[in-house]
């Protein structure tokens, strides 16, 4: 089964809150969401208890996104450490609210190495995977991401070699930060295959097969990543239609969640229809 939805509420949602969000998400036609915990863990128990019973109500997918400024891989060992807190925090709220799953920025590089930097990062990510056992959380899933700027941490192979870690981590293969950073190279049916192709080789079938994915066109400068857009955007890519073919040719069942600027609903559904049609 694939599943669709949105990254944080689009601007045509005017309701009260996540809770009843997920709801409108249903009437919508959607069956995934990806609660925002971008600037902090700051969710009350009544609306975590309220998100988990509407999601099972409705049918919706969980996932939840941990805070942007988590840093793996930051020179300054105190940061590293908040940073796994801060992983320990989004994994505990994920379990009061039913998600399986949270993803995790890795960091930058910061006038290091990149080898060096990697490296920081990766003992980082054991003490959080260390961490979340400890706490009886080890059930809840960690997924690094792709990034979208050439000076992050977060290449398809940056992300695999976090995942060798633990067979209980999953990749979050964002195509748009994929397309951003390599101004544009990343995009197609032969691009796409290759990447989960990699994937594969590197986690096996079934990991592959179960990926978290972003979504979204993104604009893009030579640095990379510039801001996210959405599919009326005529300039930038990713297509999602070759994206769709190589999932379906790999027999992948991802949980794909519309990063698009103001309109994740609308480019979710679209890329639902692209794959109920095909």
């Amino acid at each position: 089964m694939w599943y669709f939805g949105t990254a944080g509420t689009p601007d045509g949602y005017n309701g009260s809150g996540s809770v009843w969000y997920v709801s409108w998400l249903k009437n919508r036609g959607l069956n995934a969401f990806e609660y925002q915990c971008g600037r902090g863990v700051r969710l009350s128990q009544e609306t975590a208890e309220g998100l988990k019973t509407a999601a099972e109500v409705n049918g919706i997918r969980l996932s939840l996104h941990a805070p942007y400024f988590i840093s793996l891989s930051s020179v300054d060992p105190q940061k590293r450490l908040n940073s796994v807190d801060y992983i320990l925090q989004s994994a505990a709220a994920a379990q009061v609210i039913g998600a399986g799953r949270i993803i995790v920025h890795s960091g930058s590089v910061s006038g290091m190495e990149r080898g060096e930097a990697f490296a920081l990062a990766l003992e980082t990510m054991k003490l959080a995977i260390a961490a979340l056992d400890d706490a009886g959380l080890g059930h809840i899933a960690i997924c690094p991401e792709t990034m979208g700027k050439q000076n992050q941490l977060g290449t398809v192979g940056e992300v695999c070699d976090f995942c060798r870690l633990d067979e209980r981590l999953i990749p979050c293969v964002d195509f748009g930060h994929l397309y951003a950073r390599s101004l544009g190279a990343v995009e197609g049916y032969e691009a796409s295959a290759a990447v989960l192709d990699e994937i594969k080789n590197a986690l096996g079938t079934e990991r592959m097969r179960n990926l978290h994915i972003h979504f979204s066109h993104i604009e893009f400068t030579a640095g990379g990543e510039k801001r996210h857009l959405n599919f009326r955007d005529g300039q930038f890519g990713p297509d999602f239609e070759p994206l769709c073919r190589a999932l379906e040719d790999a027999g992948a069942e991802p949980v794909i969640i519309s990063e698009s600027a103001g309109m994740q609903d609308e480019d979710a559904l679209e890329m639902m229809r692209i794959h109920t049609n095909r």
